[in-house]
């Protein structure tokens, strides 16, 4: 049996809801556990191969995201003509960028003031839907010939930087290089340039026809694993060669599992094209695999991946809430600090903050299971009011 339905493809939700819910485990990491207020967990010299791995997973929920996303357009665009897709993405990639401005960066900053400004994934998913409204409208062989050129040959862009607080170093910043900034006391940081990952929005427009009504299943989940194949061999024979993909090379480290760390810890900001690789080629093998798979653990976890941006949204303030409350519990800390006026993460402000990593992964799984009936209630709203425009944009 297909996993299609009249309204939604199974083994696509499963695979965005696993990706939402990995994604929590970062941000819970971030406020809560004490080691990341002072060294970066892929930091060879001071991670070990748990906590490496806990920042290294979620490598792959910002593209396979963007992916799903780009899918998910070609999916509504089978019911719409070109000009009300076009439309439905501007409008929605508007409503994005302000919802990042705005109701994301409150979440992460607690201070009405907005001190400082992220451009980060919301930005980018919202940015990347308004040049894919564009593109929609040339061919799709075209649209993937400029999709796979953009993220092959983006990482030839890497040596291009602009110095200094200035108009063009914020434009190019925003293109592809991930920097701070700082305006008239304000603070910027561009954490997700746009290239490659409006190419990647537009690969999953390209990927949507694949899961066209008719379109053999069987044959889908083949092309689904050759292509994830051929990502992950490309990836492995270009890393290996040193040559090209990546700005930062692997090497030889202290032991056997520390090099392999090394040889798959993959540029992310921007997302190079060995990062690329390795992370769409896993989403491809992902859903050629699950194409078919129907379980209770598959229908809890595709929850989450129905209502992905409510999730997203909720998901930000209760991480934030509860680093205040257990640093009003913590003896000598002062939780006026997560009202945020400055990076909390380049302070030496939380000495004496933070929790075991085993401590932070329990109250990642409390938020994720504690989110889950409200995921499953909004859900199932949508579902009965299909009829309300603006549930769309939620």
């Amino acid at each position: 049996m297909s996993t299609i339905t009249k309204t939604r493809i199974t083994s696509i939700d499963f695979l965005r809801g696993t990706i939402m819910i990995i994604m929590a485990l970062d941000h819970v990491r971030d406020y809560l556990f004490f080691g990341s207020f002072y060294f970066d967990p892929l930091d060879f010299g001071k991670t070990n191969g748990v906590l490496f791995f806990t920042r290294w997973i979620t490598h792959f929920c910002a593209p396979i995201f963007m992916l799903l996303a780009g899918t998910s357009a070609s999916l509504i665009g089978q019911k719409k003509t070109k000009a009300q897709l076009s439309a439905f993405l501007l409008k929605r990639g508007l409503w994005l960028i302000f919802l990042e401005m705005i109701v994301v960066n409150f979440g992460w900053n607690f201070n009405i003031t907005f001190p400082m400004f992220f451009f980060i994934t919301i930005w980018a998913l919202g940015l990347s839907m308004i040049i894919l409204a564009g593109l929609i409208h040339l061919p799709k062989k075209l649209i993937l010939g400029i999709s796979i050129v953009i993220i092959a040959g983006h990482n030839l862009l890497d040596s291009t930087h602009f110095d200094g607080n200035t108009l063009g170093g914020f434009g190019w910043s925003l293109v592809h290089d991930q920097r701070f900034f700082m305006w008239h006391n304000e603070l910027f940081l561009v954490g997700y340039p746009i290239v490659p990952l409006m190419a990647v929005m537009a690969l999953g427009y390209c990927l949507g026809g694949w899961y066209t009504s008719g379109y053999d299943v069987a044959k889908r989940q083949r092309n689904l694993l050759i292509a994830g194949g051929a990502c992950i061999a490309v990836f492995i024979v270009l890393r290996y060669s040193n040559l090209y993909g990546d700005p930062v090379k692997w090497s030889v480290q202290k032991n056997v599992f520390f090099t392999f760390l090394s040889f798959i810890n993959v540029n992310k900001y921007p997302p190079s094209l060995l990062y690329l690789l390795i992370t769409l080629g896993s989403a491809f093998i992902f859903l050629s695999l699950t194409e078919k798979v129907k379980n209770g653990f598959v229908n809890v976890v595709s929850v989450y991946g129905r209502v992905p941006m409510f999730y997203y949204l909720i998901h930000i303030y209760i991480i934030h809430l509860i680093a205040i409350i257990a640093s009003a519990v913590t003896p000598g800390q002062n939780w006026h600090l997560w009202i945020l006026t400055k990076p909390i993460w380049f302070t030496h402000d939380l000495k004496g903050y933070g929790f075991s990593l085993p401590v932070a992964y329990l109250v990642w799984i409390a938020i994720v299971v504690g989110l889950y009936p409200l995921c499953k209630r909004y859900d199932a709203y949508k579902q009965a009011n299909k009829q309300k425009w603006w549930l769309s944009y939620l």
